[in-house]
């Protein structure tokens, strides 16, 4: 997971996800850098919107508790979701690395 939070620290920071920028946040965390699964994150994250990917992730969690919190009745709010097709594709290439 450290490789996947260097990227999303990279990308929130607007500095380029690249080989040698991981590298050098994971290093910075204090953990051992494995190169193998440096390269494939790289890789897998070479075409995917990680904007997009954000926005597609599910919020439904932490709605759950707030509602159950308030002891109020539960509203049913729609959530937009993007197609499955966009999800799959956001995905498939994170696929590899917990294959």
């Amino acid at each position: 997971m450290e490789y996947v939070y260097a990227a999303l620290l990279l990308h929130k920071q607007k500095k380029e996800i690249n080989e040698a920028n991981v590298t050098s946040v994971i290093k910075a965390s204090g953990a051992a850098v494995n190169e193998a699964q440096v390269k494939a994150l790289v890789a897998a994250l070479a075409d995917v919107n990680i904007d997009e990917a954000i926005k597609a992730a599910p919020v439904a969690i932490a709605a759950a508790p707030a509602a159950a919190a308030s002891g109020g009745k539960e509203e049913k709010k729609e959530v937009e979701t993007p197609s499955a097709k966009t999800e799959e594709q956001a995905m498939e290439g994170l696929s590899a690395l917990f294959g």
